[in-house]
């Protein structure tokens, strides 16, 4: 890695603030990260919010269960962001055989429930680590910061509960005060109309919060490759020489 074309300025920072990092890499790069993924995000919302005619749960289950594949594609565009590079949705099809179905397996089914995926995630995806290398890799990573990993997990996951609830309350605030009941009655019934609300609900609340979520746990990577490797200090040393 070329550490003196990095536009982040790299130095040891506490968990939390290198969360705080990512945050705004993806404010500043906020046309490239959503310009470039909210087609891919569009298209299997729409395929899964199809699935309502064969059970009214699938839809938000897919959604949810298909969040790792899609970080792949918010991480791709991250890692040029850091460069100071823009992507565009051509870069993300011409990289489509590493990003989308590279580890397809691993993605979708070991590392679905891991509570510190965006931590661990760029040393498949980034540094290509396999087999015991990635293991002893991933433990190296993660000594002494499986606390910070999850708490950074635990409050994104409230951050998304609390957002897909507080829509659903805007509409039931925006309703007729007679009619609030029913409404109320008509969300939880679970019938295909009511489905397809919850399902829509909770795709804008995954497009919202997603990359961010995905830029704190690759900030927090590279603020613990800072650590282990000194990386400010050779950054430093490369732009004076």
């Amino acid at each position: 890695m070329q550490l003196d074309s990095i536009a982040v300025k790299l130095r040891p920072r506490s968990m939390p603030e290198s969360a705080d990092l990512g945050v705004r890499l993806v404010q500043v790069h906020a046309r490239s990260v959503w310009g470039t993924c909210a087609p891919l995000f569009i298209v299997v919302f729409a395929l899964a919010i199809s699935t309502v005619e064969i059970a009214s749960w699938l839809p938000t289950l897919l959604i949810f269960w298909l969040k790792p594949w899609l970080d792949r594609s918010v991480l791709f565009v991250l890692s040029r962001a850091v460069f100071g590079q823009s992507t565009r949705c051509a870069d993300l099809w011409q990289a489509q055989r590493s990003v989308w179905w590279r580890q397809l397996p691993s993605t979708l089914l070991l590392r679905r429930l891991s509570p510190w995926r965006a931590f661990t995630q760029p040393i498949r995806q980034l540094e290509g680590q396999h087999g015991k290398a990635m293991v002893q890799r991933r433990a190296q990573l993660l000594r002494g910061q499986r606390g910070s990993a999850l708490s950074m997990h635990a409050a994104f996951a409230h951050a998304e509960l609390a957002l897909d609830i507080g829509l659903l309350t805007l509409v039931l605030l925006f309703a007729p005060s007679a009619s609030r009941q029913g409404l109320f009655g008509w969300l939880v019934s679970g019938d295909t109309a009511s489905s397809l609300t919850l399902a829509l609900a909770y795709s804008l609340v995954v497009l919202m919060l997603e990359p961010m979520y995905v830029a704190a746990g690759f900030a927090m990577y590279l603020n613990r490759r800072v650590q282990l490797e000194a990386w400010d200090i050779e950054q430093e040393f490369r732009r004076a020489f």
